[in-house]
């Protein structure tokens, strides 16, 4: 018996020692399997987005350090001669750069809010009880946005142009004389292209967005007194913010990269010009001046600017949910 018990004593210490080692290597094998999948899975993102971010960004930074300059007295073939940041002080010095920036940001504290209320307005009435015919109602709202961009700003010059418009000749016979693309109105007639052509958009995502608010929450709020108002605004609309600053992101980056509506208004109206907005700054640069590093270095600017607008919004947003979050 004292031969035997050391022998079984070893047998179980070797068994207990193995018993970890068989339970860590299938944990590892699936943590292998898991990391596999995640990268398959995300593969297809990255690749997308080396190819159309980061290799277009990095291309237009490396651009805008380099200028094409002629030798001597302007004879003979131009070369390309490092600039280093000459196109961004051209840029960032050139008065129609900075007031196509602020034609922006005045666009954006239009358009904007008034995309948030309408359309978060809208979805809130087709998600009550008052509206009928949603189903009809969302589709009508969504259809303008299916109508390609340039195809809507055609439709709207249009409308807006004296001596075509009809709508401009039935204002003129009731004794109401309205430039729709004059000096005051060409910005808000912009702004009414986008609103016709996004506002639906936006809507079914508000209403998708209500949709997935819990009843029983408005069902408490029923029952604690609540009105369909007050629910409307006190439950409803703090439980789809995410949904507002997503929607809020979008707009702002897609206002600032705007081109395709002003340039087809400057056919019409000398209001609009060929540097009206960065994107048309950055289009003038490249195809009309043939300067890429400029354009390359506008382009490189505006990235920044909407790089950090959208930084600020989603801080100022988490910062606004903090306290509620905090209160909960």
């Amino acid at each position: 018996m004292t031969a035997t018990t050391p022998s079984t004593t070893t047998v179980r210490g070797d068994a207990e020692a193995t018993e970890p080692r068989a339970r860590t290597a299938p944990r590892r094998t699936a943590r292998r399997r898991e990391l596999v999948a995640c990268g398959a899975l995300m593969t297809p993102f990255f690749a997308l987005l080396l190819t159309v971010f980061l290799i277009p960004v990095g291309g237009a930074v490396y651009l805008s350090f380099f200028s094409d300059d002629q030798p001597g007295l302007g004879f003979g073939p131009e070369r390309t001669v490092f600039a280093g940041l000459r196109s961004y002080e051209a840029v960032l010095s050139d008065p129609t750069f900075l007031a196509g920036l602020g034609t922006s940001a005045l666009y954006c504290l239009i358009y904007l809010p008034l995309l948030l209320v309408l359309s978060l307005g809208i979805a809130l009435l087709l998600d009550s009880g008052a509206a009928r015919l949603r189903r009809t109602a969302q589709l009508s709202l969504f259809l303008p946005h299916a109508v390609p961009g340039i195809i809507a700003a055609i439709i709207w010059l249009y409308l807006y142009t004296p001596g075509l418009s009809p709508v401009v000749e039935l204002l003129g016979k009731a004794d109401i004389t309205v430039d729709l693309l004059g000096v005051d109105t060409v910005l808000p007639s912009l702004v009414n292209i986008a609103m016709w052509s996004n506002l639906g958009y936006n809507v079914v995502i508000f209403y998708a967005a209500l949709q997935a608010v819990p009843r029983e929450v408005l069902e408490a709020s029923v029952v604690d007194g609540a009105g369909p108002v007050r629910t409307a605004l006190q439950v409803k609309v703090p439980l789809v913010r995410p949904s507002a600053v997503m929607v809020l992101m979008f707009s702002l980056i897609w206002s600032l990269q705007l081109f395709t509506e002003p340039m087809l208004l400057s056919q019409s109206t000398p209001i609009v010009g060929s540097r009206f907005t960065p994107s048309m700054y950055i289009y003038d640069a490249a195809f009309t001046r043939n300067n890429y590093g400029l354009a390359a270095a506008a382009s490189v600017v505006l990235l920044v600017v909407t790089i950090a607008l959208s930084y600020g919004v989603s801080r100022w947003t988490n910062r606004a949910n903090a306290p509620e979050e905090a209160s909960r």
